[in-house]
């Protein structure tokens, strides 16, 4: 991925905030025809400065195949998170062009399928635990017949991160005013996506305030 130095995130662990902060991803993944992509959510597991990305295909998915023959490459799982259009009317000098300010983390590493019965159930309850609390003892309370047909449909794995790039395009270039007006502009939308940006803007200490 491309990234000009004022974009780059170097922090490992504002990296990872991150990818659990957006755990709906795209997994990709070379082929003979071309790059194959998955759209799937995930558990980000970090423990130190190794990072674990654990998640589930179902098994009419080729995708988990690609996986386990993954030998010679790396997959790449795409962590995407609030977009905007900004406007050049925004800024202070009239001969300006429009942009996009987004955040994103690629994510690099082998695929590992998890095989056992005891490791799929536990990605299961990983996944459940972050999406659908409440679900968990209802998962719990259902045949034993019923999970494992459920269970056969799937297969679980893992990626051990090997190697990050994290880009957040924020108007870090420009000017604290222009930064302000940037944030002001989104804060007022409807729409997440949008004001989101104007949120990881602050966050990141950007704007006049």
């Amino acid at each position: 991925m491309y990234i000009p130095e004022f974009n780059r995130v170097e922090d490992h662990e504002a990296a990872v905030a991150f990818m659990r902060a957006n755990p709906f991803v795209i997994l990709i993944s070379n082929t003979d025809a071309g790059p194959f992509a998955t759209h799937l959510p995930v558990v980000v597991r970090g423990e130190g400065e190794r990072t674990l990305i654990r998640a589930h295909v179902a098994r009419a998915n080729p995708h988990w195949k690609l996986l386990e023959q993954e030998q010679r490459a790396d997959a790449m799982v795409i962590f995407h998170g609030p977009h905007a259009y900004i406007s050049p009317s925004l800024y202070e000098n009239r001969e300006s062009v429009p942009t996009w300010n987004y955040a994103a983390v690629h994510a690099y590493g082998r695929g590992k399928i998890l095989g056992s019965n005891e490791e799929k159930h536990q990605v299961l309850a990983e996944l459940i635990a972050q999406f659908d609390a409440s679900y968990l003892e209802q998962w719990k309370s259902l045949g034993a017949q019923y999970q494992s047909r459920m269970s056969n449909h799937i297969v679980a794995f893992e990626i051990a991160v090997t190697r990050l790039e994290a880009k957040f395009k924020l108007s870090q270039n420009r000017t604290r005013t222009e930064q302000e007006n940037v944030i002001q502009a989104l804060a007022a939308s409807d729409d997440s996506a949008v004001s989101g940006v104007a949120q990881l803007m602050r966050q990141q200490g950007l704007g006049s305030r």
